[in-house]
């Protein structure tokens, strides 16, 4: 008789018709018994349409009866609404003081490392306005989904994405939407879609402290935050503004601090060379009493990998001790 734990390792081989996400990944199988050669298997309807349903409901059984010693197969939906399925651990968002930081990337970085560790991730991205998300991991295919709500994107390494460039009819649309429409389509985002059980999900905020920012630390249970700055002076004292606001106003931790574009190593000599001015990272860390995460070169490589939708291919060593130095610092905010 076969157990409940193979019986969801074959479902988990039954993809979503219109996504590249099984049965299994987006936690859309509520039960599963077993008794007698017969198989119960209770999903979840949620997000999926009748035409889905009724696929899935003859698709199940053809595969579960592969499995020695089941004869019958019954498939039943239940209905739920997403956040009675979501089960999300952290919910960490990246923001800035300007815009040209690189606070995207670093959204995209974060998500990588986390995932490396082993974690299930999800992205969020509430740069309503400006997306750039779906295009660094190369996802472009719409999100599928009914009136009980949306299924995100995979990403090729299988972490969740929802952006609003996945819902425009062409990638470089403009969206042209006010501050309200704004926080009410990032409320929908972190309600309706089935982002199902989470370690994580990292939310790229747009750049200033203005309604959207406003929006994710009102309505989202955040557990802390990622302040992203250039070496520039200007960029300095902006992020000051955005630290105060997350800590000060919303009562929110800085899990740390990144400083991107830090320096360039010049290929021939390997020597250091300070771009944007000396390094301002020991001094924003001091600042917001908060650790520095990483020290993000200028790296054509990862460049190119971003542009042609293959970040989930970049490695290095400074990647490396950013997973690490990520995870110690959740460790020790959730203390």
């Amino acid at each position: 008789m076969p157990t409940e734990k193979q019986i969801r390792k074959i479902l988990d081989e039954i993809l979503i018709p219109g996504t590249t996400g099984s049965l299994i990944k987006f936690d859309l199988v509520r039960r599963v018994t077993v008794s007698d050669g017969k198989a119960n298997i209770s999903l979840v309807s949620t997000a999926l349409n009748p035409e889905t349903q009724g696929w899935l409901g003859a698709t199940v059984p053809e595969f579960v009866k592969r499995l020695p010693g089941v004869v019958d197969v019954e498939v039943s939906f239940e209905e739920a609404e997403c956040k009675d399925i979501n089960e999300i651990g952290r919910v960490i968002a990246v923001m800035s003081g300007k815009g040209g930081v690189g606070k995207s990337l670093v959204t995209g970085l974060t998500a990588l490392s986390l995932a490396r560790h082993g974690h299930e991730v999800g992205i969020l991205d509430a740069d309503i306005t400006g997306p750039s998300i779906p295009m660094m991991f190369g996802v472009s295919a719409r999100p599928v989904g009914s009136e009980t709500g949306i299924l995100p994107v995979l990403s090729r390494a299988g972490i969740k994405i929802m952006s609003t460039n996945l819902l425009l009819p062409r990638e470089d649309d403009a969206v042209i939407w006010r501050g309200p429409l704004i926080g009410k389509v990032i409320n929908q985002y972190w309600e309706d879609v089935l982002w199902g059980k989470l370690d994580y999900l990292i939310v790229d905020l747009p750049p200033g402290t203005a309604d959207a920012p406003l929006t994710v630390m009102q309505s989202l249970p955040l557990a802390g935050v990622i302040i992203v700055f250039t070496p520039q002076r200007l960029t300095a004292m902006v992020v000051r503004k955005a630290v105060r606001m997350a800590r000060e106003s919303m009562h929110i931790p800085i899990l740390g601090v990144v400083e991107n574009m830090s320096y360039l190593l010049l290929p021939e000599t390997g020597k250091r060379l300070d771009i944007f001015g000396e390094s301002r990272a020991s001094d924003m860390a001091k600042a917001t009493e908060a650790p520095l995460l990483a020290q993000i070169p200028i790296d054509p490589e990862l460049a190119r990998l971003c542009d042609d939708g293959e970040i989930e291919r970049y490695n290095s060593d400074v990647m490396n001790s950013f997973g690490d130095a990520l995870i110690q610092a959740v460790a020790a905010t959730a203390r």
